[in-house]
């Protein structure tokens, strides 16, 4: 096995992690403390997008927008992420940012494979002096890779539990998982990530489409739980080849956005009725079994009784009726998988993703890869980001350091793997 390398000890970070997922319903921020090996909250703020906002990211994501309403949007976008920054950090010191951006258009496939995250950094170098690393999915996707996902960094320092099984579920607009087999801890522990398909995304917009804006997503599933599932549609969206598509995979609104939703509105006259419950009810159905077929196909289990748990994050981690479900169909592929939200390991469900960036910024600083190849796909190890304004914050990668992929060194899971975060809120 390869010897670690030696090296000084790398400076903690404290970085601001900025994150606005596939709903595009407003922006997380979560500021962290960050070494290669371990990360710990300080905490985490939210804001919504204002209206007018959110419905030009949505044109824009539907490709209604001209040019010149893209270049502005991308500006007036960064803007509002610098205020709810800087809003959020107050007095507290950081050392940069990393930011996510808003993701209008995601696609992997080659040879014409694009992605697009818009907020100009520039606007929050400027009001906050930090340097700012955004723009993290371009090299992973030069390199032959899927761009996604990126979380799986994060997971793996995060939540690695030695001598178990790990799985960690998104349920943002689009879900996604990373499992950590570190059943053999002889040896650094094996990682499998993918985006599963869709989470939230068709169920939120479902929900604008039923109540007319006035409700922007289905509370615990609440709505859906009243409803009856149409099990002939069902299996009918079942077979969209995604789910039995191997990873490395990603996907996005192209594939299950609002054209998916139309397509079902056009077919099915009477989705709409009992206040759409029965849309609803099918809808989440969709997303729970999608879920545990990507597991069943491409997430056994290790051989033998080993400890296994499933750790549930992001927005629909909130949704009872969903997590049940997914519960429900894990059973035959996953018997015994102990399920978690994140918020009980002391890291809010809000909090993973923007988390996620604030590490990856880290690791852009230091000169170290973000990305996990065997699980994005890419030729090799890739430093993510590029950095907007001043990033003169110290001696951040000692020699040696850059030049080591972090698959040369085994990770050290960090405090939360299983406990609590002594600063979170």
């Amino acid at each position: 096995m390869a010897q670690r390398p030696s090296r000084p000890p790398t400076r903690e970070l404290r970085v601001v992690g900025v994150m606005s997922g596939t709903s595009m319903d407003g922006v997380d921020c979560a500021l962290c403390c960050c070494t290669p090996d371990q990360v710990t909250l300080d905490r985490v703020w939210s804001d919504r997008f204002p209206s007018a906002l959110a419905r030009r990211l949505q044109a824009t994501a539907r490709g209604e927008s001209a040019a010149w309403e893209c270049g502005q949007l991308h500006h007036d976008l960064g803007r509002f992420y610098a205020r709810v920054i800087a809003a959020g950090l107050g007095s507290d010191q950081a050392d940069a940012v990393g930011l996510h951006g808003q993701t209008v258009f995601h696609q992997p496939q080659r040879p014409a494979a694009a992605t697009w995250q818009i907020g100009e950094p520039a606007w929050i170098a400027e009001r906050l002096g930090l340097p700012v690393i955004s723009n993290f999915r371009a090299a992973d996707l030069a390199a032959g890779g899927q761009g996604a996902p990126l979380a799986t960094l994060f997971h793996r320092v995060a939540f690695t539990r030695p001598g178990g099984w790990t799985a960690v579920q998104n349920l943002g607009g689009i879900g996604n998982v990373t499992a950590i087999d570190h059943t053999d801890t002889s040896v650094p522990p094996r990682i499998l990530a993918f985006d599963t398909g869709p989470a939230n995304l068709l169920l939120d917009f479902a929900v604008r489409r039923i109540t007319g804006g006035r409700w922007t997503y289905d509370q615990g599933g609440r709505r859906a739980s009243r409803g009856r599932v149409d099990a002939v549609r069902l299996a009918r969206w079942m077979k969209h080849p995604f789910f039995r598509q191997r990873p490395p995979k990603s996907t996005g609104r192209e594939q299950f956005g609002e054209g998916f939703l139309d397509a079902i509105l056009a077919e099915w006259p009477e989705a709409m009725a009992d206040r759409g419950t029965h849309l609803l009810a099918t809808l989440t159905e969709f997303t729970a079994l999608s879920i545990a077929e990507n597991y069943r196909l491409h997430l056994p289990l290790p051989a033998g009784r080993v400890p296994a748990r499933l750790i549930l994050t992001g927005g629909g981690a909130a949704n009872v009726h969903l997590t049940d479900r997914i519960g429900f169909h894990l059973q035959g592929s996953h018997p015994g998988l102990h399920r978690v939200t994140s918020d009980e390991l002391g890291w809010p469900r809000q909090s993973i993703e923007p988390a996620a960036f604030a590490l990856l910024a880290a690791y852009r600083l230091w000169g170290l890869p973000g990305n996990l190849p065997e699980t994005t796909g890419a030729a090799g190890p890739r430093l993510l980001g590029q950095i907007t304004g001043s990033a003169s914050v110290g001696p951040l990668s000692p020699a040696g350091v850059a030049a080591s992929p972090p698959e040369g060194r085994r990770p050290t899971a960090g405090p939360n793997s299983g406990g609590t975060v002594p600063n979170s809120p």
